[in-house]
């Protein structure tokens, strides 16, 4: 397939990238650094340097023979998203083009407003560009669990079927999120929702958990190759932090109780969702919901998995509850239906162990790249 993957220099795009050049799709990877520039703001620069996207796929291409095309441009200008769909005629787009972080979109107001107006006006631009130049380009979209919330009831795939009043009928599992990110993964839904239903496109909308991971096959080819590993409160992911607090002796911050449950998977997981939705479409017209997680852990069992994994490698590591900064339940019913992606055919990578051990004899290898002063913000809200 000609495959489009916007956002492609970020955590999971960059590494889809790859993944899918490899298996012999033609890649083009567009990208506006707004993560890089963000963390330049803030100072919360990753793990490791990167090179430029050009740069990366120039040494991509060397190690392995394959190609990825790059654009450096902005998903919220519509005629630049426009002359890429023109030019491209993709078979499907990946959109990961937007500001991924729940703390940062309530840091303040200028934060806030980049969220809403990036994530909003890049998700729009996608459906246009799609309808005016390749009305048959599968959408694949990378939500979020946190769109659903914390409901008392079970938490299905995307849709529920509701009886009132001795009618039936079936809605969009409702949504409650707890940042104004998840709040525009929501409204991302219902766009896709509306133009499913008024323009006919084709759409997967894949409800992510929190990711975590360091390393690919791809990555592991080249100390180049290496995707974004943030480990800073705005923008990593939560057990990634926790590998880097474990490795510099800094306490895990637990928030609250720490009784949070929320689903979770591996990097490696998340590309092979994006290959298998890619490989199964849906029909047209249809707006498939898939939820992408692969287990379900609360902060508790993620600190004491680190903890105990960390010991066997002679690592003392002190857990730390610290206040809550965040508007959250921190002891909950969490029972969400995540099978659909198992029955396409996903082999999922569970948190063993091994798994926690390789990520922290990684990140000890850049341990004189960790600035302890990055680790912890308080982001209120």
């Amino acid at each position: 397939m000609r495959i489009l993957i916007l956002g492609g220099d970020g955590y999971l795009g960059w590494p889809t990238a790859m993944y899918l050049s490899r298996k012999g799709h033609e890649v083009w990877v567009v990208d506006n650094y707004l993560r890089r520039r963000l963390c330049l703001e803030l100072d919360v620069e990753p793990l490791l340097p990167l090179p430029s996207l050009p740069e990366r796929a120039r040494i991509w291409k060397k190690v392995s023979g394959f190609d990825v095309r790059t654009f450096i441009g902005d998903c919220r200008d519509y005629d630049f998203m426009y002359s890429i769909f023109k030019e491209a005629q993709p078979d499907a787009v990946v959109h990961y083009a937007e500001q991924p972080s729940a703390p940062y979109s309530m840091l303040n107001h200028k934060a806030a407003s980049l969220t809403v107006i990036n994530n909003l006006q890049s998700t729009l631009n996608v459906i246009w560009s799609v309808h005016k130049c390749c009305p048959e380009c599968h959408i694949i979209k990378i939500g979020t669990m946190g769109e659903y919330g914390t409901p008392e009831i079970d938490i299905e795939e995307g849709w529920i079927e509701i009886e009132h009043k001795g009618k039936k009928d079936r809605f969009l599992f409702p949504r409650q999120a707890s940042s104004l990110y998840h709040t525009t993964k929501i409204q991302d839904t219902d766009l896709l929702w509306f133009y499913v239903r008024t323009w006919g496109i084709m759409v997967t909308d894949l409800m992510q958990g929190p990711v975590y991971g360091i390393s690919t096959d791809e990555t592991e080819l080249n100390g180049s190759l290496s995707t974004v590993f943030n480990y800073d409160e705005i923008f990593g992911t939560v057990l990634n932090r926790f590998i880097v607090q474990a490795v510099i002796g800094h306490p895990l911050t637990v928030y609250g109780k720490g009784g949070q449950t929320r689903g979770y998977i591996n990097i490696r997981d998340t590309i092979a969702c994006i290959e298998l939705s890619l490989l199964n479409p849906p029909e047209m017209g249809q707006l498939r919901i898939l939820n992408q997680i692969t287990e379900t852990f609360s902060v508790n069992e993620l600190a004491d998995r680190v903890r105990k994994a960390c010991e066997s490698l002679g690592i003392k590591v002190h857990i730390k509850h610290v206040e809550n900064p965040r508007v959250e339940k921190e002891d909950h019913y969490y029972n969400p239906t995540y099978t659909g992606l198992i029955d396409l055919g996903l082999k999922p990578h569970y948190l063993s162990e091994e798994v926690i051990i390789n990520m922290v004899e990684k990140v000890l290898k850049y341990k004189k790249n960790i600035s302890k002063r990055k680790i912890f913000w308080g982001v209120k809200w």
